[in-house]
C-alpha cells in the first residue's frame, strides 16, 4: 500500500487550502485515514481522521476550520483547511491503518503514511 500526498503551499492568513492523500494497492474504504502534522522539534501530532463507517475526528483546535473527507471511486482522501492560521504552518502527513482503533490519534497505531506536504500560512 501506498500514500501519495499532495496539495500543500504558501497562504496568507485566513486562507484556505485543500491536501490530498491519494491511496495505491488497497481500498482506504475499509480502514482509517488521518492526518498527522509535524513542525521542527516538536512529535507529530494528530489533525483528522476518517474511518470506514465515515466517522470524523478532529483535534479542538482544526474543529469547525477543516473537513476531512473521502472519495471511494478516486480512493482519495482530502482534508479541506479553511480560516487557517499561521500555527497551522506545518508538515502535513497522511497515514492510514486497517483495522480502525480506538487510538487513532496516536501516530504509532499507524503503519502505513504518505511522503508529507508542506503547509504555510504567513503574510
Amino acid at each position: 500500500v501506498q500514500l501519495q500526498a499532495s496539495g500543500g503551499g504558501l497562504v496568507q492568513p485566513g486562507g484556505s487550502l485543500r491536501l490530498a492523500c491519494a491511496a495505491s494497492g488497497r481500498a482506504i474504504s475499509g480502514g482509517t485515514v488521518a492526518w498527522f502534522r509535524q513542525v521542527p522539534e516538536k512529535e507529530r501530532e494528530f489533525v483528522a481522521a476518517v474511518r470506514e463507517n465515515g466517522a470524523t475526528y478532529y483535534r479542538g483546535s482544526v474543529k469547525g476550520r477543516f473537513t476531512i473527507s473521502r472519495d471511494r471511486a478516486k480512493n482519495t482522501v482530502y482534508l479541506q483547511m479553511n480560516s487557517l492560521k499561521p500555527e497551522d504552518t506545518a508538515v502535513y502527513y497522511c497515514a492510514a491503518r486497517w483495522p480502525h482503533t480506538v487510538r487513532y490519534q496516536y501516530a504509532d497505531e499507524y503503519s502505513t503514511w504518505g511522503q508529507g506536504t508542506q503547509v504555510t500560512v504567513s503574510s
